[in-house]
């Protein structure tokens, strides 16, 4: 696609206020407060639908957003250079060097105060230029100190425009860089993944933003259950931990002085009632359920004292918003294979608070959750015809069983052992089996674990570069990164499907009021008004299958979505 198709308008937004650019460098808005830039925004929406390109949305799209501005598409400096160049380092410093060629290593700093110094470093810069002699963005304009006039924002917004220029080249361009399956980068996928990383990177802004609706009754209730009432006071909080303590250790007569907090002591304690384990985490206690009393007592404890510690009172004073929104950090890529990651409990709330995560008065949640994505996607970036007959079916694992001649959970455990690199254990033999029904899916991962060993990238098929860490490595390490590549390709590429899905849903959700309140992984969680839950259920089956054919580039892989309208998270179906 020609870049002048895309509609490009540079955007920035710094102490308060914000400009707009045009590709020839003209001001299409002049410098102005953000409440008065805001209306001209919407007007500009209105009557170009403009694709906003801005350094990073965290930064330049959050006060907008904040004010109310709905920005329909843009383009995110920061996500295009995580696909390109791989990592999570995008500030605008380090990308200006990548597009240039420039040693990162050369960036300019922020001089601290030197009283011998006799030229600062900023002082023989001309005051108004960007960049330095060397071609690097200027330390104190990437700290966000420099751009405090006019004439110095629209200069910003003309470098970020510039940056998305050279950006998309290198897309057009398509470095002939293989994917995990040997195919080179292909110019039209990469385009499609620059602008569903972008429009992640702006949902990111607006999950933070807009925030989880939560019922806070409930969460009290909940917090209460599990950690004791609110503490008047810290002796107060302290007569409730010991007595969370005291319902554990009333089973170990001798050991009362026992800190559960301590894994050391506690490894004692349950060695001296003949419970031997190498750790305490909760996977190795299950197993010991049934040895001594104190077992269950502890694992009890252990859902208590994280509900206590991390989500108990101060979580809920701090982060849960008088309007009864649930607000912490998002990230669009987390520097690896491309999944979103958020703070505050946002992606590992307690199953224990679940309940508390409810609609508001008149609204439902409309819950997806993606059906079997790993192996989905296995089948359509691998291209093998034999796998994607196997994806037309509801549960996937089932034909795969017969096909290998093996029942449905031992199918399971070979098809995902395949794709996170185990190669032995109870699923060893229909491993086996897997190579030879399905050789160019197996293929597609034994290239990438190969890649992985040698050290080289791996590129997800959406066009990521995924770089493999380095230095000298033993046998054990360098398998370890071959593991870590061939799962890579597989949860890159899924994570790239999940936010194509997401951008879909989110558009098409604006005329129905939808919002999208939560991603969690391969699941979305949507925000409706009652009257409007059978046509968001209906626009998120169908944007998957919108996404997944634009993504794939095929209708041969199924893709499917569990779907639900419930008034709280805990009644979906796990």
């Amino acid at each position: 696609m020609p870049v002048e198709a895309l509609g490009l308008l540079g955007l920035a937004v710094a102490g308060g206020h914000g400009v707009v650019v045009d590709r020839s460098g003209a001001i299409v808005v002049p410098a102005c407060p953000v409440d008065r830039l805001v209306p001209q925004l919407r007007r500009l929406e209105e009557d170009r639908r403009p694709r906003w390109v801005w350094w990073q949305a965290g930064h330049d799209a959050r006060p907008l957003v904040a004010a109310g501005l709905h920005l329909a598409r843009c383009w995110d400096v920061a996500e295009v250079h995580r696909v390109l160049a791989g990592g999570f380092a995008a500030d605008p410093g380090t990308v200006w060097a990548h597009l240039r060629g420039l040693d990162p290593h050369g960036l300019p700093q922020v001089a601290e105060p030197d009283l011998f110094a006799l030229v600062s470093p900023a002082a023989q810069l001309d005051p108004e230029s960007l960049t330095t002699a060397e071609g690097y963005l200027r330390a104190d304009a990437v700290q966000g100190t420099w751009t405090s006039t006019p004439d110095r924002l629209a200069a910003w917004a003309r470098a970020a425009l510039t940056a998305a220029e050279q950006q998309h080249d290198l897309v057009e361009q398509a470095p002939r860089v293989p994917d995990a399956g040997g195919s080179p980068r292909d110019a039209r996928r990469l385009l499609g993944t620059a602008l569903s990383e972008s429009a992640a990177a702006l949902l990111c802004v607006e999950l933070e933003v807009h925030g989880l609706p939560m019922d806070r009754e409930a969460a009290t209730s909940l917090i209460t259950a599990a950690a004791g009432p609110r503490p008047r006071d810290e002796p107060q909080a302290s007569a409730i931990r010991a007595e969370r303590d005291r319902a554990v250790l009333v089973h170990v007569p001798g050991r009362e002085r026992t800190d559960l907090r301590n894994p050391v002591q506690v490894k004692e304690m349950l060695a001296s009632v003949g419970v031997h384990v190498d750790n305490t985490r909760k996977w190795t206690l299950d197993a010991h359920r049934a040895s001594h009393p104190v077992v269950e007592a502890l694992l009890t404890w252990r859902k208590a004292e994280r509900i206590a510690t991390t989500y108990g009172w101060h979580w809920l004073a701090t982060h849960v918003g008088e309007d009864d929104r649930l607000r912490g950090g998002w990230t669009a890529c987390d520097g690896g294979a491309g999944r979103m990651t958020a703070a505050n409990g946002l992606h590992n709330l307690s199953a224990e608070l679940r309940p508390a995560v409810a609609a508001h008065p008149g609204h439902v949640l409309v819950r997806a959750d993606l059906g079997q994505i790993e192996p989905r996607v296995l089948a359509a970036v691998a291209r093998d015809p034999s796998f994607a007959d196997a994806s037309q079916a509801a549960d996937l694992y089932s034909p795969v069983g017969a096909e290998l001649g093996v029942e449905r959970p031992i199918a399971k455990i070979a098809v995902l052992a395949a794709m996170y690199g185990q190669t032995s254990g109870s699923a060893g033999e229909a491993l086996k089996r897997l190579d030879r029904a399905y050789p160019t899916a197996m293929a597609y991962l034994h290239r990438a674990y190969d890649a992985g060993v040698r050290g080289d990238p791996v590129v997800t098929w959406g066009g990521r570069r995924v770089p493999m860490w380095q230095g000298p490595l033993s046998e054990a390490q360098l398998a370890g990164r071959g593991r870590f590549a061939r799962n890579a390709v597989i949860q890159g590429a899924a994570a790239e499907l999940f936010k194509a899905w997401a951008a879909t849903v989110r558009a098409g959700g604006r005329a129905l009021g939808a919002e999208i309140v939560l991603c969690l992984h391969d699941e979305l969680l949507v925000h409706v008004a009652a009257e409007h839950a059978d046509e968001t259920v209906a626009l998120v089956h169908r944007s998957l299958d919108e996404a997944a054919r634009r993504w794939t580039g095929t209708d041969r892989v199924r893709f499917v979505a569990d779907v639900s309208v419930v008034r709280r998270w805990s009644e979906a179906k796990a």
